[in-house]
């Protein structure tokens, strides 16, 4: 039997492998490479993790779409804005000078500066024409990058909110972090004028442009840039300059310069420049003029940035720190002091105080007399005062023709701006009042020789009952002679001179030479209860000395705008009309010598000199003065306190009389010896005695012959009629 299914292929198995076998067959036809079949993500993950990258993605594109646009609109919008400003900005030299108040400059009687008020500047200068140590100084100090950015320091920024954030202040407190260009467009306030209608004052407007508020540092960042825009480099430097306030009134480095060291900003030398540089962090507080000390320490600060800086060398840095600035002559003055003040004060206010102008005004001020007062305070209050007194003293030093030379009107000297006793002090003049009875007297024809009777003297006062006058000794020396009287300050006979030449006369002499103020109605008013101030009374003074004549203490001998040669106005003061005669001046001096050189005021005398005063100690020893002159000079002294406490065992005579003389010896240094115009009274001699008559004729009986001049009974009695109406009193001195 044969097997069918031999020969015969399987049919299943055939059909199963036919495909495998055509596939694995390659087509000739063709000569690419087949690509794998890419890897098909699973169903599930492919469609969320698609939706997430385009999401991710389409939120990026948003971003930087919106970031692009806006940074964009931001860009051309602060174009804009920095377009605007930079068309409001003037010309560089319009801005160099921003003081809203002119300055004054006093000149002494050499034409020597001395003193400054106002908002000084010393003129524009340029970055260029400064003292290259001046100008690196300020760079060092300020703003190292200055000449590298574009007007805003990032990094400075960042850093100043990172020291005010761990300083416990918020970030825009304190450090500002800011550049040359920041400060100088803040001192520009940010090209807001002043207009006064619209502020209460120019403080007001000043720290409104100090504002730090965020506002306030985006609109300054932006002026910045538009200066950067504006003007070069060096040009903002200038501006810089010439408007920062470098204390002591001075605006600008030139003002700085020549208020600290008298010279020009172009020539100040590396410790100099680093001073003034220092200055610009708080002019007021580092002030050299306020606390030398602490500005050469600044300086040295500023030396040493100048030197890691490389603008100086190591040795150059240490040259400089061992030998630091020091101020001038002038600026050591500080400021001219109490006679500064009183010039400001004489003059005109739109000229001085209120001046939108630079004016120069020349004075009578002796810088060498000055000192002479000032040491001779010290002198006395540091030997002869105890420690801790509160006693205050002041001084006044004058040409006869009533140019002042000196003021001292307190213990401090060196200050300005503060109560002058010298001429703000009305106070009792006590005896230092009497000349100018003796002065009426002399005036109607009496003689230093006439002579008066010093006993106790009541007088009934309607209204307020006896009032009896008393010596300072408490001690009655019968009849005396005027000059006498007056050398010893008696206080009786003072009253019935003036009782009996009329107190209407005597208040008009002395009104006329010069004592202002509401003078005592009564009898006391011989004895010094009116108040004068020291200047009025060493005015008068030297009324005497000249002769008669009235004089009005000045100090300002011109004034001129800076730049002109004319003056606009001259002196307000010197010899006026005549008061008493020549006569009666000269014995008036001549008694008054005797106080000096017999009488009370002989601790002033010095030198061999002929010297003449008075000596005024006022009810309670409240008030000490003496007032008194040589041929050359007039000078008062006034000491006491400022609330009217009684002055312990002082008298005007002691301490007064000793400053005068401590005062008048350094005042008189190299000054020959001049005799004073004094005129001695004529003394009428006796007659020879007759000769003897005849022996047949009875001889008269012989008549004494008075050596002086009694005043006439009749004057007596005219005192006991015209004493009447006393207001107050008590004893003097």
């Amino acid at each position: 039997m044969s097997d069918s299914r031999k020969g015969r292929k399987p049919l299943v198995a055939e059909r199963r492998y036919a495909s495998q076998r055509t596939k694995a067959v390659p087509k000739k036809t063709t000569s690419k490479k087949t690509k794998a079949p890419k890897r098909k993500a699973s169903p599930r993950k492919a469609p969320s993790r698609n939706i997430f990258v385009r999401l991710f993605r389409w939120i990026l594109r948003l971003i930087w779409i919106i970031t692009w646009r806006v940074t964009a609109v931001a860009c051309v919008g602060l174009a804009l804005i920095v377009g605007y400003y930079w068309t409001t900005l003037p010309d560089v030299t319009a801005l160099l000078d921003g003081r809203a108040r002119g300055s004054v400059t006093l000149m002494d009687r050499e034409d020597t500066v001395y003193a400054w008020r106002g908002d000084q500047f010393g003129g524009a200068v340029r970055a260029e024409t400064v003292s290259p140590a001046l100008k690196n100084a300020v760079v060092a100090t300020e703003d190292k990058r200055f000449f590298r950015h574009f007007g805003l320091s990032p990094r400075g920024i960042a850093s100043a909110v990172r020291i005010n954030l761990n300083e416990g202040r918020g970030p825009l407190s304190g450090h500002g972090g800011s550049t040359i260009t920041q400060q100088t467009a803040k001192l520009l306030c940010l090209g807001d004028e002043y207009v006064a209608s619209e502020w209460k004052n120019e403080a007001a407007y000043v720290a409104d442009c100090r504002r730090g508020s965020l506002q306030r540092k985006a609109k300054e960042a932006v002026y910045a840039m538009a200066m950067e825009a504006k003007y070069s480099k060096n040009e903002i430097l200038s501006i810089y300059l010439n408007r920062a306030y470098m204390g002591g009134g001075a605006y600008g480095a030139e003002a700085a310069a020549q208020r600290y060291f008298g010279k020009s900003a172009s020539a100040v030398s590396p410790a100099e420049g680093a001073m003034i540089a220092g200055l610009l962090t708080a002019p007021s507080r580092l002030a050299p003029t306020s606390d030398l000390e602490r500005s050469q320490s600044r300086a040295a600060t500023v030396l040493r940035l100048m030197g890691e800086q490389d603008y100086l060398s190591s040795a150059e840095v240490a040259q400089w720190q061992q030998n630091p600035a020091t101020l001038s002559t002038a600026a050591r003055r500080k400021a001219g002091g109490y006679f500064a003040d009183w010039v400001m004060s004489t003059g005109p206010e739109f000229f001085t105080r209120n001046t939108t102008e630079d004016v120069i005004i020349r004075t009578t001020l002796d810088q060498r007399l000055q000192r002479a007062a000032e040491e001779a305070l010290d002198e006395v209050f540091k030997t002869k005062v105890r420690e801790g007194s509160k006693a205050q003293a002041a001084i006044v030093v004058m040409s006869a023709d009533g140019a002042v030379r000196a003021m001292v009107g307190g213990r401090e000297s060196r200050v300005s701006g503060v109560f002058n006793r010298a001429i703000q002090a009305e106070r009792q003049t006590g005896s230092a009042f009497k000349p100018f009875v003796y002065a009426a007297a002399l005036e109607l024809g009496y003689s230093p020789l006439d002579t008066v009777d010093d006993a106790p003297l009541t007088l009934d006062i309607p209204g307020s009952g006896p009032w009896s006058p008393r010596n300072y000794t408490n001690n009655y020396k019968g009849r005396v002679t005027l000059v006498e009287a007056l050398k010893d300050s008696l206080n009786i006979p003072a009253v019935k001179v003036s009782e009996s030449v009329g107190r209407d006369l005597v208040r008009r002499v002395a009104t006329d030479f010069g004592i202002d103020g509401d003078m005592a109605d009564g009898p006391a008013l011989a004895l010094g209860a009116s108040e004068s101030t020291l200047l009025d009374m060493t005015g008068a003074y030297a009324g005497i000395l000249n002769g008669g004549s009235s004089v009005t203490p000045y100090g300002l001998v011109d004034l001129r705008l800076k730049g002109d040669q004319e003056p606009l106005m001259g002196t307000g003061g010197g010899i006026r009309e005549r008061v008493i005669n020549d006569k009666a001046a000269g014995e008036l001096i001549w008694m008054m010598e005797k106080v000096v050189s017999e009488g009370t005021g002989g601790r002033a005398q010095f030198g061999g000199r002929e010297i003449a005063g008075k000596t005024g100690t006022t009810q309670a020893a409240r008030d000490a003065w003496f007032i008194g002159f040589t041929a050359d000079y007039v000078a008062g002294v006034w000491m006491g306190y400022d609330d009217n406490t009684p002055l312990s065992g002082v008298t005007g005579g002691g301490l007064p009389a000793e400053i005068w003389r401590e005062t008048m010896v350094r005042v008189h240094e190299g000054v020959p010896v001049k005799p004073l115009p004094m005129i001695a009274p004529i003394v009428v001699a006796a007659p020879e005695p007759a000769p003897a008559p005849a022996p047949q004729q009875q001889a008269p009986a012989p008549q004494p012959q008075p050596q002086q001049r009694e005043v006439p009974r009749t004057t007596e009695g005219l005192i006991e009629m015209l004493v009447r109406e006393v207001l107050g009193g008590g004893r003097d001195r």
